[in-house]
């Protein structure tokens, strides 16, 4: 019957408002997935890439074998989806001396165990499938990315401390994740050594120059500007210069994560130095503190229901492009088992030189997920050269369900839940101090949305 129904309905019968209706369906049908999520602790994620199989199923079934505008969707979603992820995990990275000693350690944990995850996965796609060393290399960076978009709204439940280390480790192995996968494909010519180190060098240098140039204008400006119709118009300036580095092949996300920071830590970036006679700050007084509270108030906001949106349909977009018979199959089973295998081993190791006193309390929580996703669709779609056959789209599939599984499990059995962050309108997420100076400073400025307002990250999965 089912078959029939669909047979009357072909792709010539879908119209823009056909495309319209599916997509506030989607968008309506993620919001119920993570109330789903709170009630059952099962992750809005796997909810989402079925929502997207079955969708395949669907398509198939009126005789439609492709997504229409599947490659220039994903290209422009790949796009915006990176810019407004990478801002969201800025504007939650707290820069102050006393999480001096935790930013530290959680950003090195997750630099050196992407950079050995990536190594022991790259092993094994070298010589299980016969990929060269830098494919397999391509390959294994999104595959040893930690996803915030999942940890972040799961670990609610854990101990202000444990809390606070996987907001940092997560946040920091998307940016360092992001950052090595572009940085990789950017020297793919580079012959030597020597070369490489210099390629990269010129391109951070001169990467970090403009950007640090763009954010301080941009920043300096937007407070300035007395029109509520400005926090997309900074949007499109940074797309738009995103866009010209990449033309010149710098490294654009630089100027996000800068951008970013300097918006939730303006104070810093900012301070009462260079100093007159006077004793005044020419550069502490450009900025109005009253005015930067509400705009990274409103600019955490804008990412957070951005993000939400790109997140839904890149769930569900992964889903729809995943063959569903090909995760029962042996090989697919295998490495996909073995890739989760090498990242809870090596995630062990240095977790027990990192956290000595309880390396076990946050070893399973490691789920892959929206950026993993994103960079696999941007090999696809932007260096077709580096596509390999032997390697299929159900490993990615495995390795997500069971990380995700894997997280899912032990929280429930360690009595945490997957009790989400609430979002609480002028309540910082990781410091009660912070907290309480919320509290002050919003008696004190009433018209003004608290400074730290945007410190609390989104409940999105």
């Amino acid at each position: 019957m089912l078959n029939n129904i669909f047979e009357t309905f072909t792709i010539d019968d879908i119209s823009a408002f056909s495309l319209v209706i599916a997509g506030s369906v989607i968008v309506i049908l993620s919001y119920f997935a993570n109330v789903l999520a709170k009630k059952t602790n099962i992750p809005s994620v796997l909810v989402l890439i079925a929502m997207g199989i079955a969708l395949r199923q669907i398509i198939t079934a009126m005789g439609i074998e492709e997504i229409p505008f599947e490659s220039v969707a994903l290209e422009l979603l790949g796009t915006v989806g990176l810019i407004f992820i990478l801002l969201e995990a800025a504007l939650d990275l707290e820069l102050s001396k006393e999480k001096l000693p935790l930013i530290w350690k959680s950003a090195s944990l997750a630099l050196v165990t992407l950079a050995a995850s990536s190594a022991g996965i790259a092993w094994l796609l070298h010589y299980a499938m016969d990929m060269d060393w830098f494919t397999a290399l391509v390959y294994s960076i999104p595959l040893s990315i930690m996803s915030s978009a999942i940890i972040i709204p799961s670990v609610g439940g854990l101990s202000l401390e444990r809390k606070e280390f996987m907001v940092y480790e997560s946040t920091f192995s998307d940016i360092w994740g992001i950052m090595a996968f572009y940085l990789l494909l950017g020297n793919r010519t580079s012959e030597s050594t020597v070369e490489i180190a210099k390629s990269i060098g010129i391109n951070l240098g001169a990467s970090i120059f403009i950007s640090v140039v763009v954010s301080y204008l941009l920043v300096y400006i937007l407070q300035k500007i007395s029109s509520s119709v400005k926090l997309f118009l900074s949007i499109a300036v940074l797309i738009l210069i995103y866009s010209i580095q990449k033309l010149l092949h710098l490294s654009p996300l630089i100027l996000i994560l800068i951008f970013g920071l300097m918006l939730n830590n303006h104070k810093i970036f900012f301070a009462n130095i260079f100093k007159n006679k006077e004793g005044e700050s020419w550069l502490g007084s450009l900025l109005d503190n009253k005015k930067m509270a509400g705009l990274r108030h409103d600019f955490h906001i804008l990412t957070l229901e951005s993000a939400f949106v790109i997140r839904t349909f890149f769930f569900v977009l992964f889903g729809a492009t995943v063959v569903l018979s090909s995760i029962t199959e042996y090989d697919v089973l295998f490495y996909g088992l073995a890739i989760s295998v090498i990242l809870y081993v090596i995630r062990f190791v240095f977790l027990r030189l990192f956290r000595p006193e309880d390396p076990f309390s946050l070893l399973y929580i490691a789920p892959r997920g929206l950026i993993t996703i994103l960079l696999f669709f941007q090999i696809s779609s932007n260096y077709p050269e580096l596509i390999n056959d032997s390697f299929d789209g159900g490993i990615l599939l495995v390795v997500i369900l069971v990380t995700c599984i894997v997280m899912t499990v032990s929280l429930i059995q360690s009595g945490s839940g997957l009790e989400p962050i609430e979002i609480k309108e002028g309540m910082a997420l990781l410091s009660n101090e912070t907290n309480e100076e919320v509290s002050k400073e919003a008696n004190s400025e009433n018209s003004c949305p608290p400074e730290d307002a945007s410190q609390t990250p989104a409940s999105q999965e």
